[in-house]
């Protein structure tokens, strides 16, 4: 008597977990940027590029990869509400189609409590979408050993429904030969941040 051809339950049971994980990892949708369209990045001394040159800044490398410009909106030592404060004055002067926010590691560093952080982060963001302007949103990681960056960042991202990079910064500021000094890149390390921004404006539909 022959017996049952034994299916490869593992092959299935490997596929069924790969539809999972992808179904977990959708990345909300931008639309297309012209070619003349601008992009602001607005931040702290991350945008700012503090620890390697203007060019080699994560905006300029950015502007590089993806053919638009980027234009460096960061101000070294600027906490979340100081960066609330001058938003609107930036977007009038750019007019940007797109601004990614990179905000909160001064507030944390300061001991602003992450609830006032996340408030004021999330008046940022509804302010620039109040205007039609896409937002892309960057996680900093808290200043402490193997840190990651805040769960507010994610809760943020799902419930503006923006695209989210939350662990390019925590990779790149715990490789010592991507950093400038504790808290800030070297220029490899702002490409890093720029080639993970790009990656995730392809993967958004943006580019």
């Amino acid at each position: 008597m022959r017996r049952p051809v034994k299916r490869n339950g593992w092959l299935w049971a490997a596929l069924f977990l790969a539809l999972l994980a992808g179904c977990g990892d959708k990345t909300p949708r931008l639309p297309k940027l012209a070619a003349s369209d601008v992009i602001v990045a607005f931040g702290d001394s991350l945008t700012y590029g503090t620890g390697a040159a203007e060019q080699e800044s994560y905006p300029a490398v950015l502007s590089q990869l993806i053919g638009r410009e980027v234009v460096r909106s960061g101000v070294p030592g600027e906490v979340t509400a100081q960066g609330l404060q001058r938003l609107t004055e930036v977007i009038d002067e750019y007019r940007p189609r797109l601004v990614i926010v990179c905000l909160g590691g001064n507030d944390m560093l300061r001991k602003v409590s992450l609830a006032e952080i996340k408030s004021n982060l999330r008046s940022i963001i509804r302010a620039i979408k109040d205007r039609g302007i896409e937002v892309v949103l960057i996680g900093v990681p808290q200043p402490a050993l193997l840190s990651s960056a805040p769960e507010f960042y994610a809760e943020l991202a799902k419930e503006f429904v923006i695209p989210y990079e939350g662990r390019i910064l925590a990779s790149v500021l715990y490789a010592a030969d991507m950093k400038s000094d504790p808290i800030h890149p070297n220029a490899k390390g702002y490409r890093r941040l720029a080639e993970a921004v790009a990656a995730l404006l392809r993967k958004a539909g943006a580019i």
